[in-house]
């Protein structure tokens, strides 16, 4: 993994359970799909780099569960993003009725400079599709949002999403927007420190995550042993 970049974006990907959240981002990552992919509990994170005019970026794209019982847990991570996904899945109605529930809990946490990205995802099953590109450029176009139609089975345009949503972020930049020096902007400047080592930005990352994830699976359990 490079460990030189010069500017730190927090991305969070949020939307209904099942909609190919985690799969879009395995898709981007490294190019792979696992259609037997269980719901995501709590968050996960990964990392990449990405270029633009010369300029390199890291992405921390967080992956946050879809079931509203996690909701509580998975708002904090909301907080301090530059980018939010918005995916729903032209196949199913209801996640697509429930943008508007995704967009008005990220409002509650996130900085107005934020840039929001809505993806329809699952486009190679187009014989299923139950919500036209139109339904979703529309609506998208309605609340100012970026709009991309996706399939990570196939790989169609996830390279995309992330390329267009950093050209944003990088022009914002450049018309001084954020305030390089506020975390809550969610975009951190490592000018002149293109050889961070990158354990320094993550290790108290990682420790939030393990613990999150720890009450979790002690909240899970806890469950069964009621339901048994």
């Amino acid at each position: 993994m490079d460990s030189k970049f010069d500017y730190l974006l927090k991305f969070i990907i949020l939307g209904d359970s099942s909609v190919g959240k985690t799969n879009i981002l395995s898709a981007f990552k490294d190019g792979t799909f696992n259609d037997k992919l269980e719901p995501s509990i709590g968050v996960e994170f990964i990392s990449k780099n990405i270029e633009i005019d010369d300029t390199i970026f890291r992405l921390q794209i967080w992956d946050t569960a879809g079931q509203e019982n996690f909701l509580s847990m998975t708002r904090v991570y909301f907080r301090n993003s530059s980018c939010a996904l918005i995916v729903y899945d032209i196949t199913e109605k209801r996640s697509f009725e429930h943008v508007k529930f995704w967009i008005t809990e990220l409002k509650k946490e996130v900085p107005d400079s934020i840039i929001i990205v809505l993806i329809g995802n699952k486009n190679d099953m187009d014989d299923k599709r139950v919500i036209s590109y139109e339904d979703g450029n529309n609506f998208a176009k309605e609340h100012k949002m970026l709009f991309f139609e996706t399939s990570a089975k196939k790989k169609n345009n996830i390279e995309n999403i992330f390329v267009e949503s950093v050209k944003c972020i990088n022009l914002n930049i450049k018309k001084g927007i954020y305030n390089l020096y506020d975390d809550s902007c969610g975009v951190k400047l490592y000018k002149n420190k293109k050889t961070i080592e990158l354990e320094e930005i993550y290790d108290d990352v990682e420790l939030s995550y393990l613990h999150e994830k720890k009450k979790v699976k002690k909240k899970r359990k806890k469950k069964c042993c009621h339901n048994s």
